[in-house]
């Protein structure tokens, strides 16, 4: 397998290949969007709480969190004309969702929705029902649902990954599916705030991002501008250089703190590098983690968000004009540096400071230890661990930490073996190898997951190749293989031979597992029945039509994520409900008298 390059060998490669790039000389030309032709998708006033391009956890925010009056089920409608083309269903993610597609080549979404219109909730309950399954993705025929411009599609709700009640709404291309910034619509939002700049970052670019914690420089702003506190001078012995900035920007009236639309950095006036966040696909999302000091972040920090377009960024985000953002001091004069902000309505924020190189230099120590370095394959390899790496995985150079320790817990059957840690973002899935140090019984090899320890912990199911077994994870951290033979638990529907649930409006389990669920079903008098998901955790049924008056048998199987399954049986009985009469009671008055009171049935 290929090696990385040692790190001095990098760096020298690194720094000539930079000086040969050639870069071009004009900024990005931003396409015009059509003005006017979508509506707000709510009859309430335009608000909203998050924009396109706000930092969020792995990923830029795609949308708009559209304000719903703090409130569930309002009316959602149409954007636009044009046809109902997919429905689907994520926990964890837009929840319950609507995506429209229209003549001029867009299309629409509309996220974290309640019931859809009466029509199209009647035809995804049968899809659900037709496919046995809570979780679906429908692609809808065009003639199925056209729609109007106005016309009611669903009721606003807090579904999926949703923290509190809104609807998040995006703007497409259809074909390619990349997201455009809906606030370049003409959306009715008034906007005369421009963005705020908080902190300046210096990074030594002859090392990593990783390597370093950057030099941090407060900002004031002034009748002028902003400016560096305590004076507008920065005097460095990095004779390589990049800036990070921390900034956000807010909309008229509002107190949040929304993501900038553009930054731009000037040297002696001439343009270097801007950044845009107007198309971006969800392919891409991912790559927010380059775009920011993301070491930085988790180590508890603030988002910088980088003014340079690290190594191994695909994004599509950062221009290059001059440069790509780094700046090379050859003398030991005062430059001009120039930082702007701009947000979707134009409103702008600059930033001027001098930059001077000292004239010394910094001597690097020799490390001649394996790295890893973006845009190649890279290769960890140990007697009983291994590590691949796409050349798509890491954004900048990183240096591989790894230690070895034996292990200790029931049924673990190799050592744990910790690589990196969380602090050092992968963009694509890592592939992890182990080779178990344990005899595995014949009836367990078809049972082994590996489990990765770190902000989180998740387990994946484990495949054999030879005397390996492999999984892939999208984090570093602490890697170890487990017979996983435990079967998951369900839970209790009541006691009793017949359980009495005439006073319930709903049923409710929430399974777990020592390494994860994999599969949850149930069936009503050997029939399907539908358990919502919404939140991946418990799982609901609401009594309907499907469930009339009688005596039901109940079952419910789930499966983990290595094949245990448990199954259990109930009967229960469901009738007509009333409550019993409420109680009275005696009490004393003053003076002895007494009185009837009536007891509060507890809720």
């Amino acid at each position: 397998m290929k090696k990385a390059l040692s790190l001095n060998m990098f760096l020298r490669f690194t720094f000539a290949l930079l000086l040969s790039v050639p870069f071009t000389t004009t900024a990005q030309t931003l396409k015009k969007y059509p003005q006017g032709y979508f509506r707000w998708p709510l009859n309430l006033s335009p608000e909203i709480v998050a924009n396109m391009g706000e930092l969020r956890a792995n990923h830029w925010h795609m949308g708009l969190d559209v304000r719903t009056a703090q409130k569930v089920n309002q009316p959602v409608y149409a954007a636009a004309d044009g046809y109902i083309a997919y429905v689907g269903i994520r926990p964890s993610s837009y929840g319950r969702f609507i995506i429209i597609n229209h003549p001029n080549g867009l299309s629409t979404l509309y996220g974290h929705l309640n019931d859809f219109s009466p029509a199209l909730e009647a035809y995804v309950t049968q899809q659900q029902y037709q496919q046995q399954s809570w979780a679906v993705e429908l692609d809808i025929p065009k003639e199925k649902f056209p729609i109007t411009k106005g016309t009611f599609i669903a009721y606003s709700g807090t579904t999926g990954a949703s923290q509190g009640p809104h609807v998040h709404f995006e703007i497409r291309e259809t074909i390619s599916g990349k997201c455009l910034n809906p606030l370049l619509f003409g959306m009715p939002i008034i906007d005369a705030v421009p963005p705020a700049m908080v902190k300046l970052a210096l990074y030594d670019r002859s090392k990593s991002f990783y390597e370093q914690t950057p030099q941090i420089y407060k900002l004031k702003n002034t009748a002028s501008g902003y400016t560096i506190l305590p004076k507008p001078v920065i005097k460095t012995s990095f004779q390589k250089v990049s800036f990070g900035l921390e900034t956000y920007d807010r909309i008229s009236g509002s107190a949040n703190q929304d993501g900038i639309y553009k930054a731009r950095l000037f040297l002696d006036n001439e343009l270097q590098v801007e950044f845009i966040i107007d198309s971006i696909s969800y392919n891409d999302t991912r790559y927010m983690n380059a775009q920011i000091d993301y070491k930085y972040k988790a180590n508890g920090g603030s988002y910088l968000q980088h003014l340079s377009k690290p190594p191994g960024d695909r994004s599509g985000v950062y221009h290059p004009a001059a440069g790509d953002g780094t700046i090379f001091l050859t003398d030991t004069a005062a430059h001009k540096i120039r930082i702007e902000t701009e947000d979707a309505y134009n409103n702008i924020s600059s930033l001027n400071f001098l930059l001077q190189w000292n004239g010394s230099y910094v001597s690097r120590p020799e490390i001649e230890s394996q790295i890893f370095v973006p845009n190649i394959t890279n290769v960890l390899e140990k007697p009983d661990f291994e590590a691949s790496l796409s050349a798509n995985s890491i954004y900048d150079t990183i240096i591989p930490s790894y230690l070895r320790s034996n292990a200790t817990e029931t049924y673990a059957v190799s050592a744990l073996h910790r690589l990196n840690d969380e602090t050092t973002p992968l963009h694509d899935n890592m592939t992890i190898r182990i080779k178990p140090d344990k005899i595995i019984p014949d009836e367990w090899k078809n049972k082994l997951v590996i489990r990765r320890i770190g902000n989180n912990v998740i387990a994946r199911p484990a495949q054999w190749q030879g005397n390996w077994i492999t999984a892939t994870f999208s984090d570093f951290g602490s890697f170890q293989a487990f017979a996983d033979v435990v079967p998951p638990s369900i839970g209790e529907l009541g006691s009793g031979d017949t359980v009495n649930l005439s006073a319930s409006t709903r049923i409710i389990f929430t399974p777990s597992d020592n390494f994860g669920i994999k599969k949850f079903r149930a069936e009503l008098d050997d029939q399907w029945l539908r358990f919502t998901n919404d939140k991946s955790r418990s799982w609901i049924y609401i009594f309907d039509e499907r469930c009339p008056y009688g005596i039901h048998k109940l079952k419910v199987t789930v499966e983990d994520i290595a094949g245990n399954v448990t199954t259990k049986t109930w009967w229960f009985k469901k009738y007509p409900y009333t409550a019993p009469p409420k109680k009275k009671k005696t009490v004393k008055k003053k003076g002895g008298a007494k009185k009837t009171a009536v007891k509060k049935k507890k809720k």
